[in-house]
């Protein structure tokens, strides 16, 4: 492809070296995740049928990610962003290699599995973030977030189904372990990405009680952090129970795929026409409508009986709504921390905030889902929970309404790099 050529594709825009290497790194983690993380779930629920197993595999991640964002934080004002970033791809790859060498023996190190996960997530995320913010320029920037979803939207399109025809073609565990092979693979291509990229050495002390302590004193910043736990309390359950009831509705590790290919395939589209149409003036009303209507399509799947069909209608419909909540979502949370007490400082502090609410929420929703299976039956306990829980995203409005600029402006362009999943999408382990 010549430079003409280039210049029409992307634009009048000066695409550097790392620029460049963290979007390979990007691209490859997007893949690595859309290929297995939805089928670990799977392979745990194969080992033992209980879903007391895939919680606590999941209880695990979710307890983790908060500590490992804050000690990944302090390394990363205090040593270097990039050692972070291989950190987390480094941490994923052990993941990948305990789980191959536990084989049909994982189920008995279910927590330790999840803290694996949950650790290199936590590194992964707080350094591509900071990355992403450091690599790019304001001109820049758009291109980043939109070709990095590019990427993303396509590994969770080609992804579960390309694992899913390997698994199903395999006999028994084969085509797990051929799958998470893969998926190590990927992520030591990655680590060896990395070593290209450009040393970033920090300085400077990490106040994250500081920003912490600052919701006292930021109204704006206290309802957005609210908001967030209870974004938290819908995904730590959807994430995995709807995976489940795919595998337990069809038998079968294609009808995974093919819900993850249909699901990504109608998010991509979605994430493309929102993001072209929305308007500032707009943004809380849409969070509104995205929010009632994840709230809605709950009640496709818990009512009547479960089939393969309605989990494909669920996932369509939540697949629109996502983009409609999280593009103005993210949008006015990072125009709040961009007013917020020496944001450009602090960038670090206020991701790792975040994500202490976000998943203090998907804490409280997965010891809410064991506590349901364990002194209610499976059948008539999960869906009431699904009810209960499945408000979180319609409530995020709530407190987002009463966010106000005194200008009438939002704040400075922090436009972070994300994961654009949904309930069940194997892209779904981080999401702003």
């Amino acid at each position: 492809m010549n430079k003409s050529v280039l210049k029409k594709v992307i634009g009048d825009i000066e695409v550097t070296r790392d620029l460049t290497l963290l979007l390979v790194i990007g691209g490859l983690y997007a893949l690595s995740f859309a290929l297995s993380n939805t089928f670990v779930n799977v392979y745990l629920w194969k080992q033992s049928g209980e879903f007391v197993d895939i919680a606590l595999y999941n209880l695990g991640s979710v307890v983790m990610q908060p500590f490992a964002f804050i000690i990944a934080g302090r390394i990363a004002k205090k040593v270097d962003r990039v050692v972070v970033l291989r950190s987390g791809v480094i941490t994923l790859s052990i993941f990948f290699s305990t789980v191959l060498f536990l084989g049909e023996n994982a189920n008995e190190y279910l927590l330790l599995l999840g803290a694996l996960i949950g650790t290199g997530v936590g590194f992964y995320w707080l350094a591509f973030n900071v990355l992403t913010f450091e690599i790019t320029e304001p001109e820049t920037r758009d291109f980043f977030n939109g070709f990095l979803g590019l990427l993303t939207s396509f590994a969770g399109m080609i992804g579960p189904i390309l694992a899913g025809l390997i698994i199903t073609r395999m006999e028994q565990f084969t085509g797990y372990t051929v799958i998470f092979t893969i998926s190590l693979s990927l992520f030591v291509v990655a680590v060896l990405t990395s070593f290209l990229l450009e040393r970033r050495s920090a300085e400077g002390q990490f106040y994250f009680r500081k920003i912490l302590r600052e919701r006292k004193h930021n109204p704006n910043w206290r309802q957005v952090t609210r908001a967030h736990f209870f974004q938290g309390l819908r995904e730590g359950t959807f994430v995995f129970v709807i995976v489940v009831w795919v595998y337990i509705a069809t038998d079968s590790e294609l009808a995974i795929g093919t819900y993850g290919l249909v699901a990504s395939a109608v998010q991509f589209v979605a994430y493309y026409i929102i993001t072209r149409m929305i308007k500032p003036t707009f943004r809380k009303k849409l969070i509104l409508i995205g929010g009632m209507i994840l709230y809605a399509a709950i009640f496709l799947i818990v009512i009547g009986e479960l089939t393969f069909m309605k989990l494909i209608m669920y996932g369509v419909v939540v697949s629109i709504a996502y983009p409609m909540l999280l593009v103005p979502y993210v949008s006015l949370t990072f125009d709040v921390i961009g007013k917020g007490w020496k944001a450009a400082e602090m960038r670090v502090e206020y991701i790792v905030v975040r994500e202490l609410f976000v998943n203090s929420g998907r804490i409280v929703s997965v010891l809410a889902f064991l506590a349901t299976i364990t002194f209610f039956s499976e059948e008539k306990g999960i869906p009431v929970l699904l009810l209960i829980l499945g408000a979180g995203h319609a409530v995020i409005y709530f407190f987002v309404r009463h966010v106000r600029f005194k200008d009438g402006k939002g704040g400075e362009s922090y436009s972070f790099a994300r994961q654009k999943g949904g309930d069940g999408d194997s892209t779904s382990e981080t999401r702003v």
